[in-house]
């Protein structure tokens, strides 16, 4: 903070008597004129009665939420500049506070430097602002597959979530196969005021190209050999909601035309039309790929590339969110006791430690496959390192004649799956034979194949349910 500069008044709303007194004496310290509050009441009258630059707010306070202090932080010409601070760093707390106003939001511990340069950053910013916008209080609505992570990665993608949702620009969301561009799409949809209406993907990966301007676009009866009725596209069945184009960077070029015409003048053609049809949809589009590269090899327009790219936003790879390993992994552990209707599994520390010793090409989607596996294969209600193979950071191995025959047959299928869906598809179709398998081994009797398997009779059963296996193996 610049001494020579208007002294900025502080108020520190927080119940732990260690934050108030570490930042009330670090920021007395730089000049900062700092006001306390230890409870939702007195922070409410406080904020009525005086005006501050800055408050620094605590989510959860004796009498109430930090989030309803935002009403009275709000009024008046020259509100102050809200910096949330909580010690539960999760994606709906993020997200909330950036759409209520927040200027920043910071999680329990934090260093002094880094509050001292976020002080000055925000004297400067109204110091060059007249008026801050009005602070907003809006619904939320809560994505029904929130994200996690507490990494600093992932806390400044919340962040770019929390003040991007209510836009109407384009988003370009960007990062590696497994990391969970989707995911973040779909929370973008879900925490803005389109949450209600439709969120539609369409892979320009997995569609083929001659057919993905008519998934897109639809098509009029006639409008080629097969279409024997109109049909309606993804964009329309959008309506006022959001469609993802995912993996955008493999459409074909011809259609890109097409869909710098939708991001220019809101309107498409069905195919075969030539009347115009009119969408409100946002545009969020995903790729794995350096859409820059792409443009300089002549594989995407460039044009295109500047009309997507208004908003960007990157997915983090899983080696740069180490830390965030073991909420992910409680995270899959929950969900597969979800689609199982069992109680959850725990894992052994080690096996957490092995998670976060090695690396994850495959990123998130990776994990939460190897947790599967763990899951299904693991005989009691923890996991152990005997649970996972080698290649996961276990103990587990095939012998070698069994690797060479499972190695040789990922080899087969590989080239016969759509990208970005390989490893899913693999590890699904083998443990469909595999099941299959010992069903025949074990003349149909569950219990005993359960037992051979390693795995929970319920758990067999629901397996043979899920993948629609008949008894002797028969489709």
């Amino acid at each position: 903070m610049n001494q020579d500069e208007k002294p900025a008044a502080i108020l520190v709303v927080d119940d732990e008597e260690s934050v108030r007194f570490v930042l009330s004496r670090g920021l007395e310290a730089k000049g900062a004129l700092v006001d306390t509050a230890d409870t939702f009441s007195t922070a409410a009258d406080k904020l009525t009665g005086t005006e501050y630059d800055i408050v620094f707010l605590d989510i959860n306070l004796p009498g109430g939420s930090g989030f309803d202090l935002f009403g009275q932080a709000g009024v008046g010409p020259r509100p102050p500049s809200v910096v949330v601070m909580t010690a539960d760093a999760t994606m709906q707390n993020a997200v909330t506070a950036m759409r209520r106003g927040a200027f920043d939001y910071i999680t329990k511990p934090f260093d002094m430097d880094v509050v001292e340069i976020l002080v000055s950053r925000i004297m400067e910013y109204r110091a060059m602002s007249a008026e801050l916008g009005a602070l907003r209080s809006r619904r939320e609505v809560g994505d029904p597959e929130e994200m996690v992570g507490k990494s600093a990665a992932m806390q400044s993608l919340f962040k770019f979530m929390g003040r991007a949702a209510d836009s109407t620009d384009t988003v370009l969301v960007t990062g590696p196969t497994g990391s969970g561009k989707e995911l973040v799409a779909r929370a973008l949809h879900f925490q803005s005021r389109r949450a209600a209406a439709p969120f539609v993907t369409v892979n320009c990966a997995a569609v083929p190209s001659e057919l993905l301007e008519s998934e897109m676009f639809g098509h009029i009866k006639g409008a080629f050999t097969g279409a024997v009725e109109s049909r309606e596209g993804k964009f329309a069945a959008a309506g006022e909601g959001s469609i993802l184009l995912d993996e955008i960077g493999d459409m074909p070029l011809p259609l890109q035309a097409k869909m710098l015409r939708v991001l220019q003048e809101r309107e498409y053609y069905p195919v075969g039309s030539s009347r115009p049809r009119r969408t409100l949809a946002r545009v969020i589009a995903s790729t794995n790929k350096n859409l820059e590269e792409e443009t300089k090899a002549a594989r995407f327009r460039d044009d295109l590339f500047h009309r997507l790219n208004v908003l960007c936003a990157q997915a983090p790879t899983l080696d740069e969110r180490k830390e965030d390993i073991p909420l992910l992994v409680e995270s899959f552990l929950a969900r597969a006791a979800r689609t199982l209707g069992e109680a959850p599994k725990r894992a052994n520390p080690e096996v957490i430690e092995a998670f976060m010793a090695r690396s994850w090409p495959g990123n998130v989607r990776q994990l939460e496959n190897a947790v599967r596996r763990a899951v299904a294969l693991a005989p009691g209600d923890t996991i152990t390192l005997e649970d996972l193979p080698s290649e996961a950071g276990g103990r587990g191995s095939a012998e070698p004649g069994e690797a060479a025959s499972l190695e040789g047959a990922a080899r087969t299928l590989y080239p016969d799956i759509a990208h970005g869906a390989v490893y899913e598809t693999v590890i699904r179709r083998v443990e469909k034979a595999l099941i299959e398998t010992a069903m025949k081994r074990c003349g149909d009797v569950q219990s005993k194949a359960a037992e051979e398997l390693g795995l929970n009779r319920n758990t067999l059963a629901k397996k043979i349910a899920e993948l629609r296996i008949e008894k002797g193996g028969r489709k």
